[in-house]
């Protein structure tokens, strides 16, 4: 063991590992990346925590930089969970601490797991709603704040968030709070590093006025800290919103206060095939008014893939006609949803065939669900990599974008098969790439930028549903408003001034830094 391990090892109640075997485990996370780290920290506490990012700190302002990392569950796709300095992972803050159910609220550890949080709150009838991965911890999705399936209708993770406290990169503790004028005064007449931060947000919200009123109405993205337009509301100041989507670059969250909702047991499906995408967005756009909790569309060779690999969706996949499929939840007024689905049936193409969920259909359509999964991991030579994930598109401009599609396809010979979420207009394209072959990054470098191209040109945005990580920033960064990016870069400033705290990420992320980090080797991981 190295003498920083052993150090730290003293230092805190938590584990700080060294061995190579371990560091290898925490080199890659969801994405396209890997990065071996020199040392990997499991905390157990939020002063274990605090001890460690001061002794990083103080390294740093030696001038000896010892990079950070956050790691959740090693989930991102966007390679933000790994770095080549010290990795703190989470995972041993795990508790829940305190529950109310009369309020309804739940105070957590941030390293507590989707699956581990609504498990606890089943015991009392409650969940918090979010149609994420069940091994994502509560922290990692506040740091990435993805776009659920779910978040159509309930909101996403951002709805049900309290408070949240925060280790700061010098180690000081940060508990925000929506704060009035009065308390803002007397906080920022005091000399602590909370005083500092409110009170240069305040100076930099000022300064840069009309064009955090333009990122608010105008920025459907993720990148950068486009949430510093949601700090204020009427004459009170909350600093919780820049933390979602900052993916841990301003401070690691430690504990979170959430609020919780009553859970809905019952659920039914509807699945139907179409010849086309106008055809099919007659169904969507009926559906969407009957609030289902979700509602997604996807190419049929997504389905028939899974077909081939033994998932029985003979159902909605027979025909060979049909191109798209739309696919719907309903977990409230279920009868009345589904006998309107029924109703409007005589109104599609007489090809259209239309599935609603019934005692006798139910394993088909449990099938059907995990067709993604199917498509995503039956992959023999090659990955199907995370890259054009979690875009934004207006749905008013999809048929113009599929068109846009079948040009790239041409161009890049590449099979691009779209799937997303209809109320949450956030969706994903994930071709198969074979990471072995020496052209592999050239490939993925143009499949990434020829995707940003007509995803904007479109009216959307490549960080619509999740922000950039390493991957993404390769053609977010180029691109982004020089004002935009000088003021992100102050916020990250005035929070990391010594830049330590996941410094390879969003506005410092490089590309030839990044690619040079794409692995070269496909992943055994399993894709959920």
């Amino acid at each position: 063991m190295g003498k920083i391990a052993r150090y730290l090892n003293e230092l805190i109640i938590g584990n700080v590992f060294d061995a190579p075997e371990i560091l290898e485990s925490y080199a890659v996370d969801r994405s396209i990346v890997k990065i071996k780290p020199k040392a990997v920290a499991l905390p157990e506490s939020t002063e274990d925590l605090s001890k460690l990012m001061r002794f990083c700190n103080q390294l740093a302002i030696k001038d000896i930089k010892v990079p950070v990392s956050i790691w959740g569950s090693g989930l991102d796709e966007m390679g933000a969970d790994v770095g080549e300095g010290i990795i703190i992972s989470t995972e041993k803050l795990n508790h829940l601490l305190e529950a109310d159910r009369r309020e309804r609220l739940v105070r957590v550890q941030s390293g507590i797991t989707l699956r581990e949080l609504n498990t606890a709150l089943s015991m009392y009838g409650l969940t918090v709603p979010i149609g994420g991965h069940e091994n994502e911890t509560i922290g990692g999705l506040i740091s990435n704040c993805p776009s659920d399936i779910y978040a159509g209708k309930y909101g996403g993770i951002k709805k049900y968030i309290e408070r949240i406290e925060v280790v700061l990169p010098s180690g000081d503790i940060l508990q925000t709070n929506r704060l009035n004028e009065k308390a803002i005064t007397k906080i920022t007449q005091g000399k602590t590093p909370e005083a500092k931060i409110y009170s240069r947000i305040i100076d930099l919200l000022d300064k840069n006025d009309d064009l955090v009123k333009d990122i608010k109405q105008n920025k459907r993205s993720l990148a950068g800290y486009t949430n510093i337009a949601r700090l204020v509301h009427k004459d009170t100041i909350d600093l919780m919103p820049l933390f979602f989507g900052a993916q841990g670059t301003l401070g690691i969250i430690s504990e979170i206060i959430l609020r919780a909702v009553p859970i809905r047991n019952k659920k039914a499906r509807v699945v139907a095939t179409f010849k086309d995408f106008i055809s099919a967005q007659k169904l969507l756009d009926f559906a969407k008014e009957l609030n289902p909790c979700q509602l997604d569309i996807y190419d049929i060779e997504i389905i028939r893939a899974a077909k081939n690999f033994g998932k029985k969706v003979s159902a909605v996949s027979d025909r060979a006609d049909q191109s798209f499929v739309v696919f719907a939840k309903f977990d409230h007024r279920i009868n009345y949803c589904l006998k309107k689905i029924n109703g409007m049936k005589k109104t599609l193409p007489r090809t259209t065939q239309l599935v609603v969920e019934s005692p006798d259909n139910q394993s088909k359509l449990d099938e059907f669900e995990n067709s993604l999964t199917s498509f995503l991991n039956q992959v023999r030579t090659g990955e199907r990599i995370p890259m054009a994930i979690d875009f934004y598109l207006p749905s008013e401009n999809i048929l113009k974008f599929l068109d846009d599609l079948t040009i790239v396809e041409k161009s890049l010979k590449m099979e691009l098969k779209l799937f997303g979420s209809y109320t949450t207009s956030n969706y994903n394209l994930r071709p198969k790439f074979n990471l072995e072959d020496e052209e592999f990054a050239k490939k993925a470098l143009a499949f990434i930028r020829a995707c940003n191209f007509i995803i904007e040109r479109q009216g959307g945005s490549i960080t619509g549903g999740s922000p950039e990580g390493r991957v993404k920033a390769i053609v977010t960064n180029p691109s982004m408003p020089e004002k935009e990016k000088a003021l992100y870069a102050e916020i990250k400033d005035l929070f990391d001034p010594n830049k330590i705290l996941n410094a390879d990420i969003k506005l410092g992320a490089e590309a030839k830094h990044t690619v040079s980090h794409f692995r070269t080797t496909n992943s055994t991981k399993t894709v959920l």
